[in-house]
């Protein structure tokens, strides 16, 4: 009897290995119970997903904005040409060395970041999430693309190619900062100098690229009912290598006294949260004065600043799990903490933790039968998924200080088929692949990092 129960349990111990295998290489539409928290399941065949252009954040405090990938059918400006996956990548590695210098306090370009081929475009094809908001009285409307790695907010005064122009001298309301203001001031590096005794500003990106023109301040209205009085931004007169863009400015989203968190923080206490979408075919949010992160199914990290980069907000990094097994990783190889940035594509990590993190992803996959593809650019974990409409996919979490547990949605896992992460050799960077589905809570007044998963 002994021994037929132990063949028995083998038998059925065999069979749900099997079923689990089968379903991975095939479908990966169904797993023992037990492996729910071990496997994903990932669409990736040619069949697209439905468009929906809304949705409903769960919590009702705060002013709500809605938030769109600025290539996709729910954009309210759609550019003409959109970047190829290796183009992207391309920028986004200008993006992370820009996100880096910042951790460093070195801000200035470096020539070798000036060596990006010129057809690939704009330094801000990698900032992907716009919002619509209305500047001036009466007010026009501004499709702007958010960053949370900057904090100098702007529109184009200067328009020539059919957007939609801001001119300020049909705003009631609108206010140049003369040179000796405060706010002119507090530009420190951004500061641009004097044009008639007005303030000048000068914001300059990854690759070279800026913008120039005039500080200034407005009426900014999020939304229908909730305007900001006093908003401080740049009146674009001039912009380097943003032919072809069809969004009509930035908005700073940084940690910096310019920004607009810290414009608005007597209203909104400093607080803000977004939820980039799993897709390009659906929207997310972006709201201002955001839930308390110790409620409403938010899993909490404390929030890391930098004194050299006052700008970023970071998370200490303290390992990864795939298949729900931990890597391990040594503390000190993220003991700098790890920049989350909404305008950086994917996960970059230091290159002994990406090594641990390839590894056993690739065993993973491998378990589940699914065969590797030639590299993509400097994504070098990819795959063929050719014939296949959903495939099963090794869980990845990231354990973060405090205890927190971001269990990553399978499309902040991969892109076009390969591990969305990559090695670096400076300091770890979450990008938005990271970040999608989750509504990310930046309680920057309570020094609080907030996630809640399934928020859009």
């Amino acid at each position: 009897m002994a021994g037929s129960h132990r063949e028995g349990s083998k038998d059925r111990s065999g069979r749900k290995l099997l079923l689990v295998l089968l379903c991975g290489y095939y479908s990966g539409v169904a797993f023992a119970a037990d492996d729910a928290r071990t496997y994903k399941v990932l669409a990736v065949g040619s069949l697209k997903a439905e468009v929906v252009c809304s949705v409903t954040p769960a919590s009702s405090s705060g002013t709500t904005v809605p938030l769109n990938h600025r290539y996709g059918p729910c954009s309210p400006a759609p550019s003409a040409k959109v970047p190829t996956i290796l183009e992207l990548l391309e920028h986004d590695q200008l993006r992370a060395k820009y996100i880096q210098r910042k951790l460093s306090g070195t801000d200035g370009l470096q020539p070798l970041d000036l060596t990006v081929p010129t057809t690939l475009g704009s330094a801000l094809d990698t900032m992907e999430y716009v919002i619509t908001v209305g500047i001036g009285s009466p007010a026009v409307t501004q499709t702007m693309m958010i960053d949370t790695g900057s904090d100098v907010s702007w529109v184009r005064c200067n328009s020539t190619d059919g957007l939609t122009l801001f001119d300020p001298s049909k705003s009631t309301t609108y206010a140049p900062f003369s040179c000796s203001s405060a706010a002119c001031a507090q530009l420190g590096n951004n500061g641009d100098g004097c044009s008639n005794s007005g303030c000048q500003y000068r914001v300059q990106y990854g690759d070279g690229s800026n913008t120039t023109g005039t500080y200034s301040s407005d009426t900014l209205a999020l939304s229908a009912s909730d305007t900001v009085t006093d908003f401080h931004f740049g009146c674009s007169h001039h912009e380097e290598d943003f032919d072809g863009e069809k969004i009509d400015g930035l908005m700073g989203l940084g940690g910096d006294a310019q920004s607009l968190v810290s414009q608005t923080a007597a209203t909104y206490g400093k607080s803000f949260s977004y939820c980039l979408p799993p897709t390009n075919r659906t929207s997310g949010f972006l709201t201002f004065g955001a839930p308390n992160g110790t409620s409403g199914g938010f899993v909490t990290t404390p929030m890391l600043r930098w004194p050299k980069a006052p700008t970023l907000y970071g998370v200490l990094l303290q390992d990864i799990s795939v298949g729900g097994t931990p890597l391990g990783i040594q503390p000190s190889v993220l003991s700098n903490g790890s920049v989350m940035d909404s305008g950086t594509v994917i996960t970059w990590l230091p290159r002994r933790a990406y090594s641990a993190l390839s590894s056993a992803f690739r065993s993973s996959m491998t378990r589940l039968r699914h065969q590797r593809a030639a590299p993509l650019g400097i994504l070098d974990t990819c795959y063929d998924f050719t014939g296949l409409v959903n495939v099963s996919i090794p869980a990845v979490s990231l354990v973060l200080d405090g205890g927190a547990v971001v269990d990553l949605d399978g499309n902040g896992i991969m892109i076009q088929d390969c591990l969305a992460f990559a090695a670096t050799s400076g300091d770890s960077i979450i990008g938005n692949v990271q970040q999608r589905t989750f509504e990310v809570l930046h309680d920057v007044g309570q020094g609080v990092f907030g996630f809640r998963s399934g928020a859009c």
